[in-house]
């Protein structure tokens, strides 16, 4: 099936603006466990979900997490948008305390890839790895 053959649902018009200056757009393996993730490890906030025609897929979320916009969406290999296992990139979040993130990210199912410790250029920084491959820095400021 092409794209030409495959009819998507109306895209509402009242999706909400996107946040910040570089937003990260992923394809992942199961988008509405993602959503359910990032809410458990990050707080994350559900702007928009907008359901693929069979039902299963989401072709479109939009999250905020920590001020931010992220988007993603699962993969349609019918539509050349297959999925591919993330690499070379990690998305960093800067926050208050970094120690309640990390707790709350590694309690919500996040594997520790590199541990927390104090760095030399002044914050407290750690990388976690989500269910979905997706690699996360977190930091703050050693107090």
């Amino acid at each position: 099936m092409s794209t030409t053959d495959t009819e998507f649902p109306a895209v509402p018009k009242d999706l909400p603006p996107l946040v910040g200056g570089v937003v990260p757009h992923l394809t992942l393996s199961d988008a509405a466990a993602a959503i359910d993730f990032y809410t458990r490890a990050f707080g994350a906030q559900e702007l928009a979900r907008i359901p693929a025609q069979d039902g299963k897929r989401l072709m479109h979320a939009h999250l905020r997490i920590n001020g931010s916009s992220i988007m993603f969406n699962d993969a349609f290999a019918e539509c050349g948008q297959g999925l591919v296992p993330p690499q070379a990139f990690a998305l960093h979040l800067q926050v208050d305390d970094v120690q309640v993130w990390w707790t709350r990210a590694v309690e919500a199912g996040a594997e520790v890839a590199m541990p927390l410790q104090d760095m030399f250029w002044g914050d407290r920084y750690g990388q976690i790895r989500d269910p979905f491959g997706v690699t996360w820095s977190l930091a703050s400021p050693i107090r």
